[in-house]
């Protein structure tokens, strides 16, 4: 990490919080640069951590060990193909765009060593995880240049096929909205079973936070976790069973299956 140099293409929030984690965890002003066509999200980025920005994208790429594509899905076709003539053969591509595959940034790119990865929105609070992918061409040093750049804002965890990123992005991805979905639904319920609605708000969003550092924390599995804090004929057993009436498994099983579905056919329409 001391010597890598670092590019972001785009610098909105999620390479925001990538460029505060590289800082925070001691990268040097020096070694890291981004562009952006907004001249007010570049003069911010810069006073916010010290960085250069750059209007032209393949001036930034100039000289850097490792370009981090932080735009979106639709513009990546015209971002990558106006690099391609920039392009260094030793330079690693690191792409956080959903939808966009591998084997389409090789079509806009060329022959780039390429790790494509999926994180998800606490990485702005440093509390992420993403699911990350090389292909063939990244180099054990390479995968450790981005295994450091992602672990920056959390925790990243490579994946072996490429299509397992549309899981990665239907459980941890897409995550984050299921959980607050249940807060919500939890605060509503509580405000109906007579609580004021902000300490019904409260106790819901404490109680995720409390479990989820719980889980992340113990040496036993959730259904463990769940077990031990469900008394036979308690309170707990009768919501839980409430749940297991509905169908709370079968219904989270095929929710995560259509997000994974519109993922991979995200990335057929996108790559295109």
């Amino acid at each position: 990490m001391k010597d890598m140099r670092i590019a972001f293409i785009g610098a909105g929030n999620m390479a925001t919080s990538l460029i505060g984690g590289l800082r925070a965890k001691g990268l040097d002003a020096a070694q890291i640069r981004a562009s952006d066509p907004g001249a007010e999200t570049r003069a911010r980025v810069s006073a916010e951590h010290g960085i250069e920005t750059f209007a032209d994208n393949a001036e930034a790429i100039e000289g850097v060990d490792v370009i981090l594509l932080a735009v979106k899905p639709q513009a990546m076709k015209a971002v990558c193909e106006s690099l391609r003539p920039s392009l260094q053969p030793h330079q690693l591509v690191v792409s956080i765009a959903a939808g966009i595959t591998c084997a389409s940034m090789k079509n806009w790119l060329g022959a780039q060593p390429i790790v494509r990865c999926m994180p998800n929105t606490p990485s702005l609070l440093r509390q992420g995880v993403s699911g990350l992918y090389a292909t063939a061409e990244v180099s054990a040093a390479q995968r450790d240049q981005a295994q450091q750049l992602l672990s920056a804002v959390g925790i990243a965890l490579w994946l072996e096929q490429e299509q397992q990123l549309d899981a990665v992005t239907a459980v941890s991805g897409s995550g984050p909205a299921y959980f607050f979905l249940l807060i919500e639904a939890m605060t509503a319920a509580g405000v109906k079973l007579g609580l004021p609605a902000d300490v019904a708000e409260q106790l819901a969003e404490q109680t995720a936070l409390g479990a989820a550092q719980m889980a992340a924390s113990s040496e036993v599995d959730a259904a463990e976790l769940r077990r031990r804090v469900t008394s036979p004929g308690g309170t707990t057993q009768a919501a839980i069973e409430s749940f297991q009436a509905g169908g709370f498994e079968a219904l989270v099983e095929k929710a995560l299956g259509a997000a994974a579905h519109r993922s991979a056919e995200m990335a057929e329409q996108l790559g295109k």
